[in-house]
């Protein structure tokens, strides 16, 4: 990472510690004693902490997958959504054990049940109902969030619900303001907070809707032509102007949403399955047997809308002279596009594990790309066990493989053998770059 990169990075997280302090000190500056004397008032109390901080990590956790270019290029997409996977249940925790104590410190105090005091709640104060609406909202997000859960669904039904999320946070809103009493009689306390939605809004509308429409209305991108590479698997070529001024690099993704009936209203993200040039982008898609499935009906000059380039699983990361490029399936595709830019100084060994024969996809592309630039292509054709990419077996290919940067993209099964045998010979995080195949955030 660059220093000016580095130093991006930095100031979004000063900034984003300095809004978590100002967060838990407009409760501590709007609370007495008498809040904190006996049991039930500092039930109540900690649960107003955990619902500021709740909130406050879920409009971060928002702003992570923005998509704000200067973020983006400093951390890395993939970091950015690891960090917003693993901030979303924090989020939820914190909010469900508000609901809890709240209940709890006010049942207490009025001496009825939690679930009668819950009740009484809804109906007595202002915007309860909205809140509850989105109490359950987030916490449908954070069930599905789970691994075993996500695996059960297909990718429209994730991102439907997901999708959900940002209204669940918009209607906790008024009900913040208009019931808690950090901001009842505290107009600082409320335009700080006004503040926090209004710029996670902004940076949502400006980065997710504004410019991606803009970008996309004057490169003019359009379904050139849809072509069948293997079963199941097609390559989708758009046409467009310009495209050279997106600065796109191979191994990046966008995500894309075809306007075609069935397609519109759904983002997918797919990655450049060539190196980008002026007129050209090509991207290549398994079917999966969701919405994956009916990109093969795409009609030749449909518009496309897009949002990127994102990630940083590029070839100008690698700083070494040897190379590992490790894809398995269809996670060939970035692979194949970062190939064509990686600098021709560089020692290449690519291994491609796939089940069958009929799963080697642009073999004949992958073939005259290692003639041009004298790299060394292992088809590794066969089950799990019998290529294991474990760092003995990798070595077998790779007499090098300790000395080497890799660059891995496929299965999440494959992507963590890999990274454990990169582990084992001692390669250094940085020299490993990884692209798993896992759902992307809203």
């Amino acid at each position: 990472m660059s220093i000016g990169k580095r130093h991006n990075a930095d100031w979004a997280s000063i900034l984003l510690g300095v809004g978590l302090g100002l967060t838990i000190a407009i409760e501590i500056e709007s609370t007495s004693r008498s809040d904190w004397n006996s049991v039930y008032p500092t039930i109540t109390s900690i649960s107003r902490v955990a619902a500021l901080i709740g909130t406050y990590f879920a409009l971060v956790g928002l702003v992570f997958v923005a998509r704000i270019s200067w973020i983006e290029r400093s951390v890395g997409h993939d970091r950015l959504v690891k960090w917003h996977r693993k901030l979303g249940p924090w989020s939820l925790y914190l909010i469900f054990f508000h609901v809890l104590l709240v209940g709890l410190g006010y049942a207490g105090g009025d001496q009825i049940s939690t679930a009668s005091e819950l009740w009484r709640m809804t109906i007595k104060y202002p915007w309860m109902i909205p809140a509850d609406v989105a109490f359950v909202l987030m916490m449908l997000a954070g069930v599905t969030s789970y691994k075993k859960a996500r695996a059960k669904m297909s990718y429209e039904t994730w991102w439907t619900i997901h999708l959900y999320t940002y209204l669940a946070i918009a209607l906790g809103f008024m009900h913040q303001v208009l019931t808690g009493p950090m901001f009842i009689g505290h107009p600082l306390n409320q335009i700080y907070w006004k503040g926090l939605y209004i710029a996670a809004a902004f940076v949502i509308v400006w980065w997710r809707f504004v410019i991606p429409t803009a970008r996309s209305l004057r490169h003019n991108l359009r379904v050139d032509k849809v072509v069948v590479e293997g079963p199941g698997i097609v390559s989708i070529v758009m046409r467009g102007r310009h495209l050279d001024k997106l600065n796109a690099q191979g191994g990046q993704f966008f995500s894309w949403r075809f306007f075609q009936a069935g397609h519109w209203w759904l983002s997918h993200p797919y990655s450049l399955s060539a190196a980008p040039q002026e007129k050209f982008l090509r991207v290549t898609v398994k079917n999966l047997g969701d919405h994956s499935a009916e990109i093969q009906n795409l009609k030749p000059k449909t518009r496309v809308f897009f949002e990127g380039p994102y990630g940083t699983f590029v070839a100008s990361k690698a700083s070494r002279g040897h190379i590992v490029l490790v894809g398995g399936g269809v996670g060939i595709t970035p692979l194949r596009a970062l190939m064509e830019e990686l600098d021709e100084t560089k020692d290449v060994d690519v291994l491609f594990r796939a089940s069958s024969e009929k799963d080697i996809i642009f073999r004949k592309e992958l073939d005259t790309l290692a003639d041009m630039r004298g790299a060394r292509i292992h088809y590794l054709i066969g089950s799990r066990k019998d290529h294991p990419l474990n760092a003995k077996y990798i070595s077998k290919f790779v007499p090098a493989f300790r000395d080497s940067e890799v660059y891995v993209c496929g299965p999440t099964t494959l992507v963590a053998s890999v990274r454990e045998a990169a582990r084992d010979v001692g390669i250094p995080k940085d020299r490993f770059h990884d692209e798993a195949f896992e759902f992307h955030a809203v």
